[in-house]
């Protein structure tokens, strides 16, 4: 009796003990405890769109929502006829309602307020004469940074939403270009240039003439001879490696501006240049007095020599006076 009452005096002991170390302070050392690690700062996935396009309850009755069928579309309390991404919406428009109510299409403008980053304009042309509405909604496109498109079907304005929806996870490279990785992917790229030559046509050429050299320098009676290659081929293929190569070079031609001659200050120049103005104005008035005795001896007769004098000194006179007058403005 006593022995058990002391075990389970021990038993309670221990109980006791190992609940104080359970609820134990963790802020205390404890070497049988763990220390707590903060987790490390991770970037969140960001918020991607719905997987449906989103309509407008405006659109009930559009025949286009009878050819979505490729992704489900719901309807929804949005700004925008559709949203087809996260950051992108669309807005119909019927020319034939646009040629009635004008102001209609800028007043749902008004309702995106820069709430998408893509705005589309999706324009059904229903109307023959559209020229002038197209060119209208060209330019309110490009002022209030739309994206314009027209479509004659509502198949294929159907299309086009679900094209935007599709790819709107799409990397900018889906549309890119495969650039050739070998050098047979650049020989065929080469060669099949010109539009009515296809692979086959540049494996057979390559095959006949055995390099790229000898089938550009072939004559085109030997590329006749290439199976598959009929006489419109041939002279494509000619004139594209006979073409000269065409280089661009853009030649701006400036004129010669007029001799502007600056005269430097006296304080600062010092008097051997003002002696160098000086000389240079009366070279340019000697000039000036040679072509007029040159002149007026070329137009008078031989016999008139006499009267010629006369002019030249009252020249003389003048370009002398125009120095003194030069002379008095720089002292």
């Amino acid at each position: 009796m006593d022995a058990r009452s002391r075990d389970d005096s021990g038993s309670q002991s221990r109980g006791d003990g190992e609940a104080d170390t359970r609820y134990s302070n963790p802020g205390t050392p404890s070497g049988d405890q763990p220390k707590v690690q903060q987790p490390k700062p991770q970037a969140l996935p960001n918020r991607s769109g719905p997987s449906a396009i989103l309509v407008s309850t405006r659109q009930k009755g559009n025949p286009i929502l009878n050819h979505i069928k490729l992704l489900p579309w719901e309807y929804a309390d949005i700004p925008a006829d559709y949203v087809i991404g996260a950051t992108t919406c669309a807005l119909f428009l019927s020319l034939k309602y646009h040629r009635l109510h004008p102001e209609y299409i800028y007043s749902r403008l008004r309702l995106l307020a820069g709430k998408y980053n893509l705005r589309i304009v999706l324009v059904m042309v229903d109307i023959p004469n559209h020229e002038d509405s197209l060119k209208e909604l060209s330019k309110t496109s490009i002022i209030n940074n739309l994206t314009l498109m027209l479509c004659w079907s509502a198949p294929e304005a159907a299309h086009y939403l679900e094209l935007y929806k599709s790819s709107e996870h799409a990397q900018p490279t889906a549309i890119r270009t495969q650039q050739a990785q070998s050098y047979k992917e650049s020989l065929v790229e080469f060669v099949t240039a010109p539009r009515s030559i296809n692979k086959s046509d540049a494996a057979s050429l390559i095959s006949t003439f055995g390099s790229l050299q000898n089938a550009v320098n072939g004559q085109p009676e030997q590329i006749s001879s290439v199976p598959g290659w009929g006489e419109k081929k041939v002279q494509q293929w000619c004139n594209a490696v006979r073409e000269d190569f065409r280089v661009e070079t853009t030649k701006k031609a400036s004129a010669p501006g007029p001799k502007s001659q600056t005269r430097a200050p006296k304080a600062q120049n010092g008097p051997q240049l003002m002696a160098m103005d000086e000389d240079e104005d009366e070279a340019v008035l000697r000039s000036v007095l040679a072509e007029s005795r040159l002149t007026a001896a070329a137009a008078a007769p031989a016999e008139g020599s006499l009267k010629i004098n006369q002019p030249t000194e009252e020249l003389d006179a003048g370009i002398a006076a125009a120095l003194a007058k030069l002379r008095d403005a720089d002292g």
